[in-house]
C-alpha cells in the first residue's frame, strides 16, 4: 500500500534545506571574520589546511555516497545481489592505504590537487592527462547519475523530474560556490548523520513489519520454495566462483582493489578532503574513520533492498518488476508520515553532498591546474573568483546535459556499468602513482607511455564492447579481440594494470634516471619514519578495522551464519 506525501514530510524536507544553507553560511562566514573578510585560494580549496579528522572522515563518506549506493545497491539487494557490496568493504582496506601509505606524500609536497602530485613526480604532461581525464569522469558520470538520482527523490515527492534535477543542481551549487571547500566539507558531515539516521529508519520499520530478521529470512525461504531458480543464497553471500560473469571472487580481492586505490587514494574527488587536514596525523585517522563509516553500506543500502524483496513477497510493497525501485517502494510504502520526510532529506543528503564534492574538486582542478599555469602570476583573488566561475559553468553544464543524461541512465542498470567504465580508465592511473611511490627508477617517460597507452586499451574495450553488444561487429572469428571483449571487467582491469605496468617499466628504461633531488617527499625511503605519538592508536584502530572487514567477509559467506 503506498502512501501520499503529507505536508509534515515536506515540512521536514524543507528544514533539512533551510539547515545545509544555513551551516554552509554560517562556516563561510565565520571563516571571512577570522581571515579579516578576504579568502585566499587555500581557504577555498583546501579549507586553510586546518580540518580535524571527524568532518575529513565524515566527508569521505559522504561525498562518496551516491545514487549508485542510493539506488543501485538498494536494487542489488532486492535481486539478491549482495555481491555489489564488496566495493564498499573493500573500500575501507583502500582508505587506510590511503592514511598510511598516500597521505605522507601528499601532505609533505604540499599539493593543492592529484594532477600536481604528478606534475612533481613526473612531468607537466602527466599532470595535463589526469587533469583532463579527472574533469571529463566527473562530468560524464558523476553528476550525471546523481542529478538523475536526485530527481528521482523529487518524484518520489511530486516534483517533476525536470524540476527535481534543476532544484538539486542549483540548490547544490549555491553554497558550494560561495562556500568553497570548508562549506562543502561542514555541510557533509551533517548530511551524514541525517542520511544514516534515514537509512536505518528504512531497515527499522522494514524488519519491524516482517517480525525481524527470522521473519524475513522465513519468507524469502517460502519464496523460494515456491521458485526454484530463486536462490537464497545470493541474499546473504558476498563471494562468487571465478566463472561468475559479474562478479568473480578472483576478480573482486585482485581486480577490484585496482580500482579503489585509483578512486580512494588518487582521485581529485575524495583526496582533496585529505588535503585539508592540518597534519598526517589528522589526516590519516580520518581516513580511518572514513573506513570504519564505508562498512555500513552494507546494512544501510543492501539489507534494505532484501528487505524490500522480503516485502514485495508479503504483498506489503510493490517493485513493479524492477529491483532498482525498491528503495522508492520502501519509502512510499510503509514508512509513517515525518519518518517518511527524513528518510527523504537523507537521500537528499548524500546526493547533494556526492554532487557538491564534483563541483569543488572539478572547480579546483580547472583554477589549479589549467589558470593558474596559464597565469601564474594570478593574485589570490582571481584565482577564487575563476574557482567560482568554474563552479557556476559547471552548474550551467550540469543543467544542459540533463536531457542526454536522462536518455541514456533510464532503464539501465548503472552500478554495474559505473564499475565496469571505472575499470577501464583507472588501472594506468593506479600504476602510475603506485610504482612512482615506491620505485625511483621510473620516469616521465615511462608514466605517459602507460598513461596513454592504458588509456588507448581501456577506450578500445569500451568501443568494441558496444559495438559487439549493438550487433554492429561481430568479434567470433578474432579470438584475441573476442577474449579481450568478454573478458569479465575486473579480471580486464588486472590485465591492463599489469600491462600498464610492464609499458612503464620498458618506457623509463629508455631514458634516464631522474634526479634523486628531485624526488624529495614525492618517493618512499626505507629508514624515513617519523616520531607521531598518535601512531599507536591509529595502529589499534586500524587492526580493529581490518578484523571488521574479515568478520563481514566471514559472516556473509557460505561459511558465515548470516543465512542460517
Amino acid at each position: 500500500m503506498s502512501h501520499a506525501i503529507s505536508s509534515l514530510d515536506l515540512i521536514i524536507v524543507g528544514l533539512y534545506f533551510c539547515l545545509v544553507f544555513f551551516i554552509a553560511w554560517r562556516v563561510t562566514v565565520s571563516e571571512r571574520r577570522k581571515s579579516s573578510g578576504t579568502v585566499d585560494s587555500e581557504d577555498y580549496f583546501l579549507a586553510g589546511k586546518n580540518l580535524g579528522w571527524f568532518v575529513i572522515g565524515a566527508s569521505l563518506f559522504a561525498s562518496n555516497i551516491g545514487s549508485e549506493h542510493l539506488v543501485g545497491l538498494a536494487g542489488s539487494g532486492a535481486r539478491g545481489d549482495m555481491v555489489a557490496a564488496q566495493f564498499e568493504i573493500l573500500a575501507a582496506f583502500m582508505l587506510i592505504i590511503l592514511g598510511w601509505i598516500f597521505v605522507p606524500f601528499y601532505l609533505k609536497s604540499g599539493v593543492f590537487t592529484m594532477p600536481e602530485f604528478l606534475e612533481r613526480r613526473y612531468s607537466s604532461g602527466a599532470r595535463n592527462y589526469l587533469s583532463l581525464i579527472s574533469i571529463l569522469a566527473y562530468i560524464l558520470t558523476k553528476i550525471s547519475v546523481t542529478i538523475f538520482a536526485g530527481a528521482l527523490v523529487f518524484e518520489v515527492l511530486g516534483v517533476s523530474f525536470w524540476a527535481g534535477a534543476v532544484l538539486v543542481v542549483l540548490a547544490t551549487g549555491v553554497y558550494t560556490i560561495f562556500g568553497g571547500l570548508r562549506a562543502v566539507i561542514y555541510a557533509d558531515m551533517i548530511q551524514m548523520f541525517v542520511f544514516l539516521i534515514g537509512s536505518f529508519s528504512i531497515t527499522f520499520y522494514g524488519l519491524e513489519i516482517l517480525g525481524g530478521w527470522d521473519g524475513m529470512m522465513d519468507t524469502i525461504q517460502q519464496a523460494a520454495a515456491a521458485d526454484p531458480q530463486l536462490e537464497t543464497t545470493r541474499f546473504f553471500n558476498l563471494w562468487r566462483p571465478a566463472s561468475d560473469p559479474d562478479f568473480p571472487w578472483t576478480g573482486i580481492l585482485f581486480g577490484a582493489p585496482i580500482l579503489g586505490i585509483w578512486y580512494w587514494c588518487t582521485d581529485q574527488f575524495i583526496v582533496q578532503r585529505v588535503l585539508s587536514a592540518r597534519n598526517i596525523s589528522q589526516a590519516r585517522r580520518g581516513s580511518l574513520f572514513g573506513g570504519f563509516l564505508k562498512l555500513t553500506p552494507l546494512f544501510l543500502f543492501v539489507i534494505p533492498g532484501v528487505i524490500a524483496f522480503a516485502l514485495a513477497q508479503k504483498g506489503a510493497i510493490s517493485l513493479h518488476g524492477d529491483p532498482d525501485k525498491a528503495l522508492p517502494a520502501m519509502i512510499t510504502g510503509f514508512l509513517p508520515s515525518g519518518i517518511r520526510g527524513l528518510v527523504l532529506a537523507g537521500l537528499l543528503a548524500a546526493l547533494m553532498s556526492s554532487l557538491s564534492s564534483v563541483f569543488n574538486s572539478c572547480s579546483t582542478l580547472f583554477t589549479i591546474d589549467f589558470y593558474k599555469k596559464w597565469r601564474p602570476n594570478a593574485s589570490e583573488r582571481s584565482l577564487v573568483t575563476v574557482g567560482r566561475l568554474a563552479t557556476v559553468l559547471l552548474v550551467v553544464l550540469s543543467l544542459a546535459w540533463i536531457p542526454f543524461m536522462k536518455a541514456m541512465m533510464e532503464g539501465s542498470s548503472f552500478y554495474r556499468y559505473l564499475q565496469s567504465v571505472q575499470a577501464y580508465i583507472s588501472p594506468p592511473i593506479a600504476a602510475v602513482f603506485l610504482l612512482g611511490l615506491f620505485y625511483k627508477r621510473i620516469n616521465a617517460r615511462g608514466a605517459l607511455a602507460a598513461l596513454w597507452v592504458g588509456f588507448g586499451l581501456g577506450v578500445s574495450r569500451l568501443l568494441l564492447e558496444y559495438l559487439s553488444n549493438a550487433g554492429t561487429i561481430h568479434l567470433e572469428n578474432m579470438a584475441v579481440l573476442d577474449w579481450l571483449v568478454t573478458m569479465n571487467f575486473l579480471h580486464f582491469a588486472i590485465f591492463l594494470f599489469l600491462v600498464s605496468i610492464l609499458v612503464m617499466i620498458l618506457g623509463s628504461l629508455t631514458a634516464p634516471a631522474p634526479e634523486p633531488s628531485s624526488l624529495q617527499n614525492l618517493i618512499f625511503r626505507r629508514g624515513e619514519s617519523s616520531e607521531d605519538p598518535s601512531k599507536r592508536n591509529d595502529l589499534v584502530w586500524t587492526a580493529t578495522l581490518i578484523l571488521l572487514i574479515l568478520a563481514i567477509w566471514i559472516w556473509f559467506s557460505p561459511l558465515g551464519l548470516a543465512g542460517g
